[in-house]
C-alpha cells in the first residue's frame, strides 16, 4: 500500500537538512504536513479561484455596499434555522428583513438604495443579526465580520455600529521597506499616556510616534487592536476580529496613525489573536449560530481550559475564509505591514502547552501531539502573505522551539520570519530574583543568549509586557524596587541601589540586543525604566487607571534619571543602525571569565566588553580581535550623560598586535574595564 507522502515533493527541503541533519528521520511528517498544505492551495484553486480572491472576502461577508449603493449582506451560519436583520433602519423590527439561505450554511440579504439613491442604513447606524435556532431560540448577534463596535458607558456589551464614512481615509505614505535590523517598539494605545485613562489613537500618533522615532525603533508592533469586550484582558479575548478597538477612536484615526508611522519610516505590526477567541456569546463569535461549534470545535476539543477561551477548527473552509480574510483586511485596509502571530504554541500542540515542559528532543515536535490542521493554516498564512506582500514581517509567539518555524515554506518550514526569544526575559528575572550579583554564571547568560536554531531569526528582548505585568515586576522595579518613588533624582548623590540597578539596567539591555537575536524588543516606557508595572482597571482594583498607563512625564522631568536610561537606550539603537549586528552573523564570544566577571564578543566588527563583577574593575585586560586595526569607544555606559562615573578618556586609541588570543588572530590591551560598566570599541 502506496504511503501518501510518496507523491508529495517538498521543493527546497535539501537546504533544510543541509541546515539541520537530524531532521532526517522526520522527512514523512514535513511531507506529510507540505502534502496537506499543497491540497489545500489546490481546492482554494478550483473552489475559490485562489487565495487572492479568497482572502477578501471581507468584500462578500458582513455587510458591503454596491456601486448603485444597495447593500449586500451575507454571513455563514450553517445551524441556525432562519437569519433576520434588524436596526435602527428598521424600527428595530426583527422580522422585517429575512436573509435567504443559500448553500453551504450561507445566509444573504440585500437592502436596495432608499429613493433618493442613498444606502438603506446609513453610516454609524446600530444593527444585529436576529438568529433563531432548530431548538427554538431567538438570539441577537454582531456580525463576526462587522468592521466597528462600539460599548455605550457603563453598558456591558458591545453594539455593532455599520461604517461606512463618505469620506473614507485614503493613505498617502507609501510602506517602508523591510528593515534589515528590526527594532520593535511594543505598544498599548490605550496606556500611552500618563493620565489615568485611555488614550487615543490621536494621543499615540502625536505624542508616541515622535518619541519612538527619537529612539530609533523602525518597527511598532501594536497590541489590542482587534476589539476585545474585556479590557483587561490586554485585547487577548477578542470578540470582533475585524473591528480595530473603538476605546481609542475611530478606524480612520487608527489609519491616519499608521500613515504618520510610515511618514516617519516605521513600520507597523499588528499583535494577531488567531489561537483563541472570547467565549463571549452576545458581542463574540461563540454561539454565533446557536452552535456549540460554528467557528470552533465542539467540546472539549474546541475549549481552551486555561484561558477560559474558544479553539478554532482550522480544518473548516469557513474558518480559514474568515481568518485568512481578516489577516488581508488588516493589511489592506489599514496596511499594516505584518503581524506577530500570539500563542502559536497553542496552536501547534492538542495539549496547547499545557503541563508539558520542551526540552529539545525533536519527537516532542512531530507526531500526533501536533495539531496539524493549525499548522498548516499558519503555513498557509505565511505563504499568502509573503507571496502578496513580499516586504511582510512575521513573528511568532512559540515557547516550544519547534524547528523549522522559521524556514521558508517551500523549505518545509511554517514560513514565519522570526520567531520570540522568549527563554530570555525568563532568564533575567530568575537571575535577578534568585542569586547575588558574585554568583552570576557568565556562561549561563552566554548559553541563554545564543541558544537558538542556526538559519531561523530571533526577536531577542530583555524584557516585554509580559514582565510588566501586575504581579510581575520590571527590570527596573527588581533592581531598585521602592528606592525608584524616592532616590531618582539627579541632584543629589546614587545610592548604592540605584547605582547598581541604573548600571545593570543599561548592561542587560546592551548584552540582550548585541549577543541574543536578529531583530530587538523592547516594550513601551521600560526603556527609560518605568517604574511600575501594568494593571488594568478591574473589579480587583477599584476599576483604577492608575496602573494602565505610561509616565512619559518623567523622561521629560529634566532632573530625574529616567532620562539618563532614555539617552542610553536611544543611541545603543543608533549605534546599531549605524554598524548593523542585528543584520549580521551570530557574535564570536572570546572571553568568558567566571571570576572576573567579564564578556567579550563581536558581531558586524564591532567589539563589545562588558564587565559584570560588582566591586572590582580589571587592569590590562587583553582582548581578543578578528580584524586588526585601530579601535576607539563609541557606545560607554559608565558615561556621566548615561548615569554613569565618567571614568573612561574616550579619546583613547586600541591598535591590536598579531599576538593570537582566544581562539582570534589579533588581540589588544585595554588599560581599563572599568567597575559595573560595558564599552563598546569599533
Amino acid at each position: 500500500m502506496a504511503d501518501i507522502t510518496d507523491n508529495v515533493t517538498i521543493p527546497d527541503f535539501n537546504s533544510l537538512l543541509q541546515m539541520d541533519p537530524y531532521l532526517k528521520p522526520y522527512e514523512q511528517d514535513f511531507k506529510r504536513r507540505y502534502g496537506l498544505f499543497e491540497k489545500g492551495l489546490f481546492l482554494l484553486e478550483e473552489a475559490e479561484g485562489g487565495f487572492d480572491q479568497f482572502t477578501r472576502s471581507y468584500r462578500t461577508f458582513g455587510v458591503n455596499r454596491q456601486p448603485d449603493n444597495s447593500l449586500l449582506f451575507q454571513e455563514w451560519a450553517p445551524a441556525a434555522e432562519a437569519l433576520f436583520l434588524t436596526g435602527d433602519f428598521n424600527g428595530w423590527d426583527n422580522f422585517s428583513h429575512p436573509y435567504k439561505r443559500k448553500e453551504f450554511g450561507k445566509w444573504e440579504l440585500c437592502l436596495p438604495p432608499k429613493r433618493d439613491k442613498s444606502p438603506a442604513v446609513e453610516h454609524k447606524t446600530k444593527l444585529k443579526v436576529v438568529v433563531h435556532t432548530k431548538a427554538g431560540e431567538r438570539l441577537y448577534r454582531i456580525s463576526p465580520w462587522a468592521k466597528y463596535v462600539t460599548q455605550a458607558e457603563k453598558q456591558v456589551t458591545y453594539d455593532w455600529v455599520h461604517w461606512d464614512p463618505p469620506q473614507p481615509y485614503l493613505h498617502i505614505h507609501p510602506r517602508p521597506k523591510k528593515p534589515a535590523s528590526l527594532r520593535i517598539y511594543e505598544s498599548h494605545v490605550g496606556i500611552a499616556s500618563p493620565d489615568p485613562k485611555i488614550a487615543s489613537y490621536t494621543e499615540f500618533r502625536l505624542n508616541i510616534l515622535p518619541r519612538i522615532k527619537d529612539l530609533g525603533y523602525n518597527c511598532i508592533q501594536l497590541m489590542a487592536i482587534m476589539e476585545h469586550a474585556y479590557y483587561a484582558s490586554f485585547g487577548y479575548q477578542v470578540t470582533s476580529f475585524f473591528a480595530a478597538s473603538s476605546r481609542y477612536g475611530t478606524p480612520e484615526e487608527l489609519k491616519l496613525m499608521i500613515d504618520t508611522a510610515h511618514s516617519l519610516n516605521i513600520v507597523v505590526l499588528l499583535d494577531v489573536v488567531h489561537s483563541h477567541a472570547s467565549k463571549n456569546t452576545e458581542d463574540g463569535l461563540n454561539r454565533f449560530d446557536g452552535s456549540d461549534s460554528c467557528f470552533f470545535h465542539s467540546p472539549p476539543r474546541g475549549e481552551h481550559t486555561l484561558w477560559d477561551s474558544r479553539l478554532f477548527n482550522y480544518s473548516s473552509w469557513e474558518v480559514q475564509r474568515f481568518l485568512l480574510s481578516n489577516l488581508r483586511w488588516w493589511m489592506e485596509e489599514y496596511r499594516f505591514d505584518g503581524f506577530r502571530f500570539d500563542g502559536v504554541t497553542s496552536m501547534l500542540y492538542h495539549h496547547h502547552g499545557i503541563g508539558s515542559g520542551f526540552s529539545g528532543d525533536y519527537s516532542e515536535y512531530f507526531g500526533l501531539q501536533v495539531d496539524e490542521d493549525s499548522l498548516v493554516y499558519l503555513m498557509t498564512a505565511n505563504h499568502i502573505l509573503h507571496t502578496l506582500y513580499p516586504d511582510c514581517i512575521t513573528i511568532a509567539e512559540d515557547v516550544s522551539g519547534m524547528p523549522a518555524l522559521c524556514k521558508k515554506v517551500s523549505e518545509g518550514g511554517l514560513g514565519f520570519d522570526y520567531r520570540l526569544a522568549m527563554a530570555v526575559p525568563d532568564k533575567w528575572i530568575q537571575i535577578l530574583k534568585e542569586l547575588s550579583d558574585e554568583a552570576w554564571d557568565m556562561g549561563n547568560i552566554i548559553y541563554t543568549l545564543t541558544n537558538r536554531r542556526y538559519g531561523e531569526k530571533c526577536i531577542a528582548y530583555a524584557e516585554s509586557h509580559d514582565q510588566s505585568l501586575v504581579g510581575d515586576k520590571s527590570l527596573a522595579f527588581w533592581l531598585m524596587d521602592k528606592e525608584m518613588y524616592t532616590n531618582m533624582s539627579s541632584l543629589v548623590s546614587m545610592t548604592p541601589i540605584i547605582d547598581r540597578g541604573i548600571q545593570l539596567h543599561k548592561m542587560i539591555r546592551l548584552i540582550t540586543h548585541a549577543l541574543g537575536g536578529e531583530g530587538y524588543l523592547n516594550f513601551m516606557g521600560n526603556e527609560f525604566g518605568h517604574p511600575e508595572w501594568l494593571d488594568f482597571p478591574r473589579k480587583g482594583n477599584n476599576e483604577s487607571y492608575h496602573y494602565a498607563r505610561r509616565q512619559y512625564n518623567l523622561v521629560d522631568t529634566e532632573h530625574l534619571r529616567y532620562q539618563q536610561l532614555y539617552k542610553f537606550d536611544r543611541d545603543m539603537n543608533c549605534i546599531e543602525d549605524k554598524y548593523g549586528w542585528l543584520a549580521a552573523p551570530p557574535a564570536f564570544v572570546s572571553t568568558k571569565h567566571e571570576e572576573d566577571k567579564v564578556i567579550v564578543f563581536e558581531r558586524a566588527n564591532v567589539v563589545f566588553l562588558f564587565n559584570f563583577h560588582p566591586t572590582r574593575s580589571q587592569k590590562d585586560y587583553r582582548v581578543a580581535v578578528g580584524s586588526p586595526g585601530k579601535y576607539t569607544i563609541k557606545l560607554d555606559s559608565d558615561e556621566k550623560q548615561y548615569g554613569g562615573h565618567g571614568r573612561l578618556d574616550h579619546n583613547t586609541e586600541f591598535f591590536t598586535e598579531p599576538q593570537p588570543f582566544n581562539q582570534r588572530e589579533n588581540s589588544m590591551l585595554n588599560a581599563d574595564l572599568n567597575l559595573q560598566r560595558m564599552d563598546m570599541l569599533k
